[in-house]
């Protein structure tokens, strides 16, 4: 697998030759000619996150209320509600960056409780992102593009059997 694209290189002896494109979680493959059921796919990546996150918040609502009956103070509970809230919002800009550009793996490290905590923006994002394509394609597609070129131009200058070739005197 190529550490840039993602994308994995076919043995030159195969038949169908040249790099392969990288499955995208839900969708496997067929992002690359929207076949297979993609659109079916889509909607329900897009009705599931959505899902997802509706629960969630019905979950944190419940966590509200429990804060409420134990008396903690407003204090505390405007402390949660800010803490939530701003994590989702910096979990749904770092979810919906991570669509166009490969994540640096320290940085998502570094960031893990962070988004654990604001997993509403996460998926509220993977919903917006399901509405127009699956998430992570357009990058996908154009590692997947860039590998095919490549591949192209390699192929292009190896013309012939090398070992036929005339010696020049």
């Amino acid at each position: 697998m190529s550490d840039e694209s993602g994308t994995k290189d076919i043995p030159a002896g195969s038949p169908s030759g040249g790099p392969r494109p990288e499955p995208i979680r839900f969708f496997g493959t067929s992002w690359v000619d929207h076949g297979n059921g993609y659109a079916l796919r889509r909607a329900g990546a897009a009705a599931g996150s959505l899902a997802a996150a509706v629960a969630s918040c019905l979950i944190l609502r419940f966590a509200y209320e429990g804060l409420q009956i134990a008396d903690t103070g407003s204090f505390v509970t405007v402390l949660v509600i800010a803490m939530f809230a701003i994590c989702s919002a910096l979990a749904f800009r770092n979810t919906w960056d991570s669509f166009g550009s490969r994540p640096d793996p320290d940085r998502q490290a570094s960031l893990r409780g962070l988004l654990a905590i604001g997993f509403v923006g996460t998926l509220l994002a993977y919903f917006f992102r399901s509405l127009a394509e699956a998430p992570g394609e357009k990058l996908h597609r154009e590692e997947y593009e860039a590998a095919r070129r490549e591949h192209q131009q390699r192929g292009a200058r190896r013309t012939g059997n090398p070992s036929k070739k005339k010696r020049r005197r």
